[in-house]
């Protein structure tokens, strides 16, 4: 079989669901909503665009459950019906040309900038490294009613994604957030029955799980976007992850996407990549290659494909079942009709750097200056891959700031 057919194979997942083809565009963030935190029409013109590419599961940038608690200016949430015509909308235009699409559900914790939110909350009151403290203030430590809370809000917005017509959901459980801080004995320090030992960490998320599942039913698709590991000392391991695995799996997920890292080590940027890594692609395709020996569930790997023969290598060789894009997406919406006619990304990801070492050394300029690129697309622009880090800096600063004034703004209305 030719490598364009690979990726062109239908799968269908053990609900019933069929997705046309083997490409995810994985999640990145929008940061398209409005001052009220609803989607804007910027979305659903977004998504049709990668919709019209070829794609066949789109999984949106991370959806917050509470407004309380964002991770960046822009953020949707999701935690009430209040903005479900506009929700509806979204996903109408997501769904055109045949994809499926899946929103992200999130909860920052404790990863969110300086001035964003009132307050950061987390498993524990564990301060960020050093160097990154004055980006990120010390959380405060979750109350059990809290948990409870949280984890209904991610049922509850599960719900409503659902009713608004959109084909699944993904919790986000890597890259630092909520739910991987839960997961991690470096940001999980508690001594009750959500922390201790790997068993009771696990908790949360397969809480959250289990609250999805009964505000959707049986068939309506959950995935989630699991680290392989943090990359910080005493933080999550591989062998943890497996064990998250293999708890899901049994609670009856369907799909996992395999990632790793945080802000505070990046390994879902590319920067650890090993010679090794490079030639055979994808970041974490070690990892997955194990994953494969603990579960049948369908896995997703996204980062560092760059060529047809790779992703569909990746997926013959049994480890995986889908090749997830993101970055390349952003230069190149059309890709998935490119890739699936046998033609390789036109351009490179690189490593956005501001030469800037503090800046560069953390994800969240990879997150701002993709964001950018998107808003173009979404406003019927082309993407402009030479754009300079620099001014998304300046940019992403200033949105900081002004969303700090805003907020102050209406609490003190």
């Amino acid at each position: 079989m030719r490598y364009k057919e690979v990726i062109a194979q239908p799968f269908t997942l053990r609900n019933g669901v069929t997705i046309k083809n083997r490409l995810v565009k994985s999640a990145m963030s929008e940061a398209l909503g409005n001052v009220h935190r609803a989607p804007t029409e910027l979305l659903p013109n977004l998504y049709k665009v990668w919709a019209k590419g070829g794609i066949g599961l789109n999984i949106t940038g991370n959806v917050m459950i509470d407004s309380r608690y964002i991770s960046e200016p822009g953020n949707v949430v999701i935690e009430n019906e209040d903005n479900l015509e506009a929700l509806k909308s979204w996903a109408n235009a997501a769904l055109t040309n045949g994809a499926h699409c899946w929103i992200q559900l999130n909860h920052p914790g404790k990863q969110s900038p300086r001035g964003l939110n009132k307050e950061n909350v987390a498993p524990s009151a564990i301060p960020f490294m050093p160097k990154m403290k004055a980006y990120f203030a010390t959380p405060r430590a979750l109350e059990e009613d809290e948990i409870w809370d949280l984890i209904h809000r991610f049922g509850n917005a599960a719900r409503i994604v659902k009713k608004a017509g959109f084909s699944g959901v993904q919790i986000h459980g890597a890259h630092g957030y909520l739910v991987s801080q839960f997961l991690s004995p470096h940001h999980n320090v508690r001594t009750d029955q959500w922390g201790g030992n790997a068993e009771n960490r696990r908790r949360f998320v397969v809480e959250v799980f289990k609250s999805m599942r009964e505000n959707v039913g049986p068939n309506f698709p959950i995935g989630i976007k699991l680290n392989s590991a943090d990359f910080q000392r005493g933080g999550f391991t591989e062998e943890e992850s497996l064990d998250v695995i293999r708890a899901l799996d049994e609670a009856g997920i369907d799909m996992i996407e395999i990632s790793g890292g945080t802000y505070e080590a990046p390994a879902m940027t590319g920067v650890r990549q090993k010679e090794s890594t490079r030639q055979r692609e994808a970041y974490f395709m070690d990892f997955a290659e194990k994953a494969r020996k603990t579960t049948q569930v369908p896995l997703m790997l996204t980062g560092g494909f760059r060529t047809v023969e790779g992703m569909a290598n990746a997926i013959t060789s049994g480890a995986i079942d889908f090749v997830g894009l993101g970055r390349s997406l952003v230069l190149e919406p059309n890709l998935p009709n490119e890739l699936l006619n046998g033609i390789n990304p036109a351009h490179t990801v690189k490593l956005i750097k501001t030469g800037i070492p503090m800046v560069d050394k953390m994800g969240i300029m990879e997150v701002a200056w993709y964001s950018e690129q998107i808003r173009r697309i979404s406003k019927g622009y082309e993407p402009d891959a030479n754009r300079h880090p620099i001014k998304t800096l300046i940019n992403l600063g200033l949105k900081i700031f002004s969303g700090n004034k805003l907020f102050t703004r209406l609490r003190a209305s």
